[in-house]
């Protein structure tokens, strides 16, 4: 099985844009070059602000929905502890 990754991106007006993906890497640039989803065309750049490592692509779309229902303050939590596993280096999931 391939690896999966839940993700929240902060767009460059601020607003946060979740996702999930296979490659996270390459799904970031394709939203940067306006080739991921239609919201973040008109808000690039954007730039990864979460990520979490799932099991698989239905855990992943699982996930996704899970943190869509989030508010916007509870998404801003996760993205901190993010920040702060990166300084420690190490990944969620």
């Amino acid at each position: 099985m391939s690896e999966c990754w839940a993700y929240i991106l902060r767009c460059a007006d601020g607003t946060l844009y979740t996702g999930w993906t296979s490659d996270l890497e390459r799904r970031v640039r394709a939203h940067n070059a306006g080739r991921g989803a239609k919201y973040t065309r008109a808000r690039r750049p954007v730039e990864l602000a979460y990520r979490e490592k799932c099991a698989d692509r239905h855990a992943a779309m699982r996930r996704e929905w899970e943190i869509k229902q989030l508010s916007r303050a509870d998404k801003l939590r996760l993205c901190a502890a993010e920040k702060e596993r990166q300084r420690n280096g190490t990944v969620a999931g």
